[in-house]
Parts: C-alpha cells; sequence; structure tokens
C-alpha cells in the first residue's frame, strides 16, 4: 500500500499544474468511487453563472483552454451594489471550469415550513421574493475539484440555506437592540420569562413553556449579541449544506466538492465565511484588511494529526499522524529523528519505531502539501467518496465543513468609491499577493470616473488577467517571465460603499 501512495505522489508532485493544489493525485476524477453515477442525472445542468447571460455560442468559447477568453458582465447588466465579477478557465488540467459563483439580492423573513422547503429546493421558481423583509447580499465562490456538480449545487442553494435559517430569528433581526434570549419557545418566539420579563418574572406555571425549576431561573446567563448568532447560522447552514449533498448523492449525480467563500451583508455588517483556500480581503484607502484564512493540510496540521491520534482506524493502518521532515527509511529503526505531533509547535527527538514507517498523514510542503497524499485543501464542501488512491480509506473525516466567519462593520467607517471587498479563488491567489491585488485595484479605479457603471468589473477583469498572464511559447506568463496562474480564476470586486441606485 505504501509503495502505491508513495508512487501516486510522485505522479502528483511530477506532473502537477503550476500552481494548483486541489487536486487528486492520479488521473481524472478515479478516487471519487461515484463521481459517474451511471444512470443518474445531475442534480443541475452543467453551465457558468446566470447572472453572465451567456448564449449557447458564448458557453461553449468560454471552455476553450488555448485562449482561456475572459468573461464579465455585459454593460447593461446590472449586480446589487455595481458589483464586479470576471472569470476564466484553467489551463487543460480539467475539461470545463469547475469555479462557480452567485450573486442575489434576498429579503429575510418568517416562512411557514412548507414554504422554507419550496423556497430552497426549487431554485428555478423565485418564490416569496417580492422585496419585503429585511435585505440580504450575497456573494459567493466556489472552487471545484474532481468535478462540478458540488460547486454547482452550492452554489444554487446555500443562499437559500442561509436565507431561510436567518427567516427563523427574523422577529430578533427586528428588534436588534434587544439580546437574543437564551430559549425559544416552540414556536419560536423567545421565552417571555428569559425574553421580557426578567428572571424574577412571576409565571403561570399551568403555561406550557414555563420555567418553574429555581435552579434554571436564577443561574447566571452569559450574554450572546446578535452578531454572533448570525456568525453560528452562517457556520449551521454550510453544514446543512454539506449534509444536503450527500443525502442527495444517493438520487443524483454530483460530482466532487468545492472550497466555498461567501460574502453576506446583513443590517451594516459584512459576514465572510470561509471553508478552503479561496480568500477575501478588503481594500480600504488602500490598506489591506484580511477577511480570510486559507485552510490547507499544513495550516491545519493540529487539528489532522489530533483526529488521527484520536481516531486511529481512519488511518487505515496505512498512516501515521506524526509529521517527520522527511520519510523514514527502515535502517532508521532504532535512531533518535525530528518529529512533532498534534501537540506541538516546535520540534524535538524520538526514537524511530515501525510504526512510524507509515506514510504521513500530511505530506509534502507549502502548495505541494497533502492529506494522506491526496487533497491540498482541508475544508470545504462534498467529497463524501474521496478515497486513498487503490484502498478503502475514506478522507472526508479529516475534511471540515465548518467556515472560518469574519465580521467587519460597514457603518464604523466613511467608504468611498475606490474601497473594495475582493473575493477570489485560489486561482487569483497563487500568483499574486494580497499588496499587489490592493496595489492594482487602487491604482486602476483611481483612473475611472466613480460614476462609471462598470468601473468594478472592469477592476475584476484587470485583477484576473494579471494572475492568468500572456499566453507565450512556454505557457502562460506573467510581465516578469513568472509562470501564470493555469488554474481556474474567480474573482469579484465590491464596492463598500454599497449601491449607488436602485438595486436591480
Amino acid at each position: 500500500m505504501i509503495s502505491k501512495v508513495k508512487n501516486a505522489m510522485s505522479t502528483l508532485v511530477g506532473g502537477m499544474m503550476p500552481h494548483g493544489h486541489h487536486q487528486h493525485h492520479g488521473s481524472g476524477n478515479v478516487h471519487h468511487q461515484n463521481c459517474h453515477q451511471d444512470g443518474l442525472p445531475p442534480r443541475f445542468p452543467y453551465g457558468r453563472p446566470e447572472f453572465l447571460d451567456l448564449t449557447p455560442e458564448l458557453l461553449q468559447y468560454s471552455t476553450e483552454h488555448a485562449s482561456r477568453p475572459v468573461l464579465t458582465l455585459r454593460r447593461d447588466s446590472r449586480l446589487p451594489w455595481r458589483t464586479g465579477y470576471a472569470e476564466t478557465i484553467n489551463a487543460g488540467k480539467s475539461m470545463l471550469n469547475e469555479d462557480q459563483a452567485s450573486c442575489e439580492l434576498l429579503y429575510v423573513k418568517k416562512l411557514s415550513e412548507k414554504k422554507q422547503r419550496n423556497s430552497t429546493f426549487l431554485p428555478d421558481i423565485p418564490v416569496f421574493q417580492d422585496g419585503t423583509g429585511i435585505p440580504l447580499q450575497y456573494w459567493g465562490v466556489f472552487d471545484g475539484h474532481a468535478g462540478s456538480g458540488c460547486a454547482i449545487m452550492a452554489s444554487k442553494l446555500l443562499h437559500r440555506l442561509i436565507r431561510d435559517r436567518l427567516g427563523d430569528i427574523a422577529h430578533l433581526l427586528e428588534n436588534p437592540s434587544t439580546a437574543p434570549p437564551i430559549c425559544l419557545a416552540k414556536n419560536g418566539s423567545p421565552y417571555q420569562a428569559e425574553g421580557k420579563k426578567g428572571a424574577n418574572a412571576i409565571q403561570d406555571p399551568e403555561e406550557p413553556d414555563a420555567i418553574t425549576d429555581p435552579s434554571i431561573r436564577f443561574h447566571t446567563e452569559k450574554a450572546v449579541s446578535l452578531e454572533s448568532l448570525i456568525v453560528g447560522i452562517i457556520e449551521n447552514s454550510f453544514k446543512q449544506m454539506d449534509e444536503l449533498i450527500e443525502k442527495e448523492k444517493v438520487s443524483y449525480a454530483i460530482s466532487g466538492g468545492c472550497c466555498a467563500l461567501a460574502a453576506i451583508h446583513l443590517m451594516g455588517k459584512l459576514y465572510v465565511a470561509n471553508a478552503g483556500d479561496s480568500r477575501a480581503i478588503i481594500i480600504r484607502k488602500k490598506e489591506v484588511i484580511p477577511m480570510s484564512n486559507e485552510f490547507t493540510p499544513e495550516s491545519e496540521r493540529q487539528r489532522l494529526q489530533y483526529l488521527g491520534f484520536l481516531r486511529p482506524e481512519l488511518l487505515g493502518n496505512e498512516f501515521t499522524h506524526l509529521e517527520f521532515p522527511r520519510r523514514i527509511q527502515h535502517k532508521e529503526l532504532g535512531k533518535k529523528m525530528l518529529y512533532r505531533d498534534h501537540t506541538m509547535n516546535g520540534w524535538a527527538y524520538k526514537t524511530i519505531v515501525e510504526d512510524d514507517l507509515k506514510f504521513p498523514l500530511i505530506y509534502g510542503e507549502g502548495k505541494k502539501a497533502r492529506v494522506m497524499a491526496t487533497i491540498g485543501v482541508t475544508r470545504g464542501l462534498g467529497d463524501h467518496d474521496l478515497k486513498v488512491y487503490n484502498s478503502n480509506i475514506y478522507i472526508k473525516p479529516f475534511l471540515s465543513c465548518c467556515p472560518e466567519v469574519m465580521v467587519y462593520d460597514l457603518s464604523k467607517y466613511q467608504h468611498g468609491p475606490n474601497d473594495v471587498l475582493v473575493m477570489g479563488t485560489d486561482g487569483l491567489w497563487d500568483v499574486t499577493t494580497d499588496r499587489e491585488v490592493a496595489d492594482a485595484v487602487s491604482s486602476f479605479l483611481s483612473c475611472c470616473e466613480p460614476a462609471d457603471p462598470v468601473r468594478y468589473t472592469l477592476a475584476a477583469q484587470e485583477l484576473l488577467m494579471r494572475s492568468r498572464g500572456v499566453l507565450k511559447e512556454r505557457g502562460w506568463r506573467l510581465p516578469n517571465e513568472r509562470l501564470g496562474s493555469g488554474d481556474d480564476i474567480t474573482c469579484f470586486v465590491i464596492p463598500l460603499s454599497g449601491p449607488a441606485g436602485p438595486e436591480t
């Protein structure tokens, strides 16, 4: 088994596309056991984001790997907040562009259970969007791997799950000055004793929701903010999305997995949720404010090692959760070598034993680091069928669907027309630093009229072309002759000053 993993790892490192690190080793989608799911219809047909409004001819044109055309919004198209968008396909690592994106203006309100179900699972029918409720702006980018099925499904449904879960607390959102109650009654309203009357209030013990146990009523209570409640709802919506993908794979062909990055504007605050290695930054007065962290085998080493330590059966008797500076050779048994465990940030020496000869759970360095020699990201959606090459060892237990959510209060700052949120899949960032992106955006926007309706789309196009580079004899190259990004690239540029006029 170890020799098979070593061979697969050699294939990966030797034949990897420049800067790509989602790919599973080997070729195609062979490691997803049911990725073809013969006889099952796709959950959603392949396509590009609906807001691009592509004709069949343009859709076909978008798949050309040789020219890698840049797709942007039509000049007469408008997205919420005059959002800018651009995308391009990869240089040949997959037949189709596996990135997806969504941009929506939604309204949060309480719905019946039946209406919620229809609203979530019938996305082709624009039900219950009558313009009433609390407005919510949503942007999402989904970086697919081993197929586009998961990314497409998440782009169609995640925002609806978030909206509907927020609808469950619509009555709390309508009263933001009041702290969320500790308990809700069965009908969703707060317990009166805790929500309004206070802990010393006299209750009717005959009421079904009355709190009669003094040990409960008079305990010290932890204050929970409305912001924290919204963060929890976003986190749980990602989890619900992942569970839905797993459930629907029984009936539909939903290939691969995806990294997910979403930005939600609600009641004056931006909530940026990231599960994967896509990235978001705020550029304010040319200052860079990171709004996400990348989740890779290196950044999550201790979490992965701890899980391997707690549940060694997940390692299939083929991997060790310990980290060593290099592979251990059999002749080194009994010698002392540097190692690192899940409890350690630094290194120490240990005596090498037989178990240390197993393949390491985390192998490689930087963008070549892989979990179980297979995948280079540690958070995302899908990948339920992903296994180690030629084995029965599932990798999904090590992959988390939980996002990290960062919050930015827009009301605390005066934002100008050149202050933006940039969201992009890893294809944008693999060859471009945060500082370079900020300088490029600031320089470009300073040359555009603030009232230009397409200035942010042109800025997104500029960023994308900088990362893609120009096709030369030796591949796609940047101005400094370094390799450009060979990955799919998707980019939003969102003005923090909000909408300039009526939203459509």
